[in-house]
């Protein structure tokens, strides 16, 4: 297997109140979860493939706690990738590469799909965004703490981003729909903070 390493922003925003109890692996405030994560890859290299400037997000729908019960997830992967970045990201979001990713991916019970698309993600000042057309629009905004600064998170137990502070955010709106999810959210638990993923 390639050796691989992806640095860059990702968020998150899900159903939950502010902030989501799932990171202290604590049960969701409505008993189930339903959560978009997406990351931007400002650098990233898997084995000779570049991945710069690539996106990837995943759509993720949870029964109840979250580490005590079986995903159904969705992926998308940015149509921009060539089909040597597009077999990388699957490879490696889809937990075959190691890693963290491989984490997460244990979780999931039933993969309803990967789908190349259109992926716009954004992450400025307060606010961060993902765009799917047709399938999502969702926006999160930080939340302020004491004296205007950033609320953070550290060394939660479950986390996208291991090592990183997470910065709390809410949304200002998220919708999704594709398959048979159709979400219309607004007000709800966001985080934001840097990633560092590698193989090994």
């Amino acid at each position: 297997m390639a050796e691989w390493k992806l640095v860059g922003t990702y968020f998150e925003t899900c159903n939950c109140e502010a902030a989501c109890p799932c990171v202290f692996l604590s049960p969701p405030t409505q008993g189930h979860c339903t959560v978009l994560v997406a990351w931007h890859i400002e650098r990233g290299r898997y084995g000779d493939v570049a991945l710069d400037g690539l996106n990837v997000a995943l759509a993720v729908h949870a029964p109840g706690n979250m580490t005590q019960t079986t995903w159904t997830a969705a992926a998308y992967l940015d149509d921009k990738a060539d089909g040597a970045q597009d077999a990388a990201l699957h490879a490696i979001f889809g937990g075959k590469a190691g890693g963290h990713p491989a984490m997460l991916a244990s979780f999931i019970g039933k993969m309803l799909g990967a789908k190349s698309v259109p992926m716009r993600f954004r992450s400025e000042g307060k606010r961060s965004s993902l765009t799917i057309p047709g399938i999502t629009d969702a926006e999160i905004e930080l939340l302020e703490g004491q004296g205007g600064a950033p609320i953070t998170i550290t060394g939660h137990p479950l986390a996208i981003a291991p090592g990183e502070p997470a910065k709390v955010a809410r949304s200002t709106h998220f919708g999704f729909s594709d398959y048979d999810w159709q979400w219309e959210l607004s007000g709800r638990t966001g985080f934001v903070s840097p990633f560092t993923y590698a193989s090994g």
